[in-house]
């Protein structure tokens, strides 16, 4: 077991401290990143998904307004 007499010891990790709390900094930012990144994501998905199925909903809307101009005989 290690024992500091110090904080100073402690932060220093016997000369490995900038190598230790570098990477316990990069990971703890990276918790913080990952969620809020997908979330962006998800939130920049469901936009796409109801731009494309409002797209699709007209462009049937299209088709089938055309089917019945067809029907009543009428040549666009």
């Amino acid at each position: 077991m290690i024992h500091w007499n110090s904080l100073a010891e402690f932060l220093a990790m016997g000369r490995h401290g900038p190598y230790v709390w570098g990477s316990l900094l990069v990971m703890a930012l990276l918790m913080v990143a990952e969620p809020m990144l997908l979330l962006q994501g998800r939130k920049r998905l469901i936009a796409r998904l109801r731009r494309q199925h409002r797209a699709e909903a007209a462009e049937r809307g299209q088709a089938s307004a055309g089917d019945r101009s067809t029907a009543n005989g009428s040549n666009d």
